[in-house]
């Protein structure tokens, strides 16, 4: 793992696409665009603009599109390799985040994807975020159950964009979201330290 896969570089955090809004959902000004932009469930992935150089950016959010990709293909966040996979399940390395020892891990939505067993040893030495704390998980069931991103209101609906919104994909808010992240829920979990 010479960078993880699913970090931004500090190139690509530029500015977002400008987005649109209209009664029927979330676009991009440039239909080709939206269109490229879109999963097969219809949902609108965000862009930003940059160029994949320098450093990673490991206080930064994951990359939208390589988050999606490692998420989708339950593929190692650090290497895009294949992540491991065991009797007791697939291996996933979370950080703790405040998480204290009574916490339970059964039905967590996460969007960070799981990991090998070379990175799962690696990243916590090179990630702050995991080096202040981190869980290692078996997970044998991890079901896609929606994105993470911004949803915006209906046309004439009060309030701002949120920022960080859950949005499940049998919801019809689905069509308001630009998505950041695939969420999976993490059952049948045996954490193993």
């Amino acid at each position: 793992m010479t960078m993880p896969y699913v970090l931004p570089r500090t190139g690509e955090l530029g500015a977002r696409v400008p987005v649109i809004v209209t009664s029927a959902g979330v676009t991009y000004p440039d239909p080709v665009q939206a269109a490229a932009c879109r999963d097969l469930d219809g949902v609108l992935w965000e862009v930003r603009e940059g160029t994949p150089i320098g450093p990673p950016a490991y206080l930064a959010e994951l990359h939208p599109a390589r988050q999606r990709e490692a998420m989708e293909g339950l593929l190692c966040a650090g290497c895009c390799g294949p992540a491991d996979r065991g009797p007791d399940g697939m291996l996933w390395v979370l950080p703790l985040l405040g998480a204290g020892p009574e916490t339970c891990w059964e039905g967590m939505h996460a969007a960070i994807p799981p990991m090998c067993a070379a990175c799962a040893e690696l990243a916590p030495t090179v990630c702050p975020v995991l080096r202040d704390g981190h869980v290692r998980l078996r997970v044998r069931e991890a079901e896609t159950i929606g994105v993470r991103g911004t949803l915006h209101p209906r046309p004439g609906m009060p309030g701002p964009p949120d920022p960080d919104a859950l949005v499940l994909y049998d919801s019809p808010d689905l069509r308001f979201v630009v998505a950041r992240q695939a969420v999976r829920e993490l059952c049948q979990v045996t954490v193993t330290r």
